[in-house]
Formats: structure tokens, C-alpha cells, sequence
């Protein structure tokens, strides 16, 4: 079982950063593969960006490569997302999950365990 606990939402200006973390219960998160997806209203939760259980491989949705960067450390339990050069369009509840794959998927059934969110809020 593990359980995820996603922080470092917000409201930020056009053009800001942020850094999301998810933090992990339990001894195995090394095993899993971790994804962020987001859900903005209205519309269907989609794949963000998703980094292997070593760290060695990532994966990022088009709309948010050269601006959102997924990192992990297994030290501490943790994967982050840093999100730098904000649009509003970026607004969303962001989900953190993790896979018992070697690789993160885009596809969300393929995800045991979830987080609660966090949301993001991008002001013009």
C-alpha cells in the first residue's frame, strides 16, 4: 500500500514558477514508476509528466515540455514537479500517482495509487 500526499499548490501570476511535491508512504516507493496528471474544470484528467522508478527515464505531455520539469528522490519519499513560465491554461487540480511499472504510462488505468491533488490556480 502507499499512500500520496501531493503540496506546493497555489494561486500564481502569468509567467510564475511553482514546485509541486508528492510525498510517499512506505518502504517500496523505489518500485514504482510516479506520474502527475491534472484535471481542469470541466474537463477530463490528463497526463502531465511521468519519470521511472530509477528516475533515468521521463516522459512529458506537448503542451508543458521546455516548461514543466518531474524529478524524484527515493531518499525521501518524493517526486516533484517544477512548473515554471505559468499560463492560465496550466489552471487545475494536479494528481500525483504511482505505477508498479518500471515506466510511467500516459494512461491512467494503469495506476494503483493516487493522491488527493493539489490545485493550481494561473491569474492573467
Amino acid at each position: 500500500q502507499v499512500q500520496l500526499v501531493e503540496s506546493g499548490g497555489g494561486v500564481v501570476q502569468a509567467g510564475g514558477s511553482l514546485r509541486l511535491s508528492c510525498a510517499a508512504s512506505g518502504r517500496t516507493f523505489s518500485r514504482y514508476a510516479m506520474g502527475w496528471f491534472r484535471q481542469a474544470p470541466g474537463m477530463e484528467r490528463e497526463f502531465v509528466t511521468g519519470i521511472s522508478w530509477s528516475g533515468g527515464s521521463r516522459y512529458y505531455a506537448d503542451s508543458v515540455k521546455g516548461r514543466f520539469a518531474i524529478s524524484r528522490d527515493n531518499a525521501k519519499n518524493t517526486v516533484y514537479l517544477q512548473i515554471n513560465s505559468l499560463k492560465p491554461e496550466d489552471t487545475a487540480v494536479y494528481y500525483c500517482a504511482a505505477s508498479k511499472g518500471v515506466l510511467p504510462t500516459t494512461t491512467q488505468r494503469q495506476y494503483d495509487y493516487w493522491g488527493q491533488g493539489t490545485q493550481v490556480t494561473v491569474s492573467s
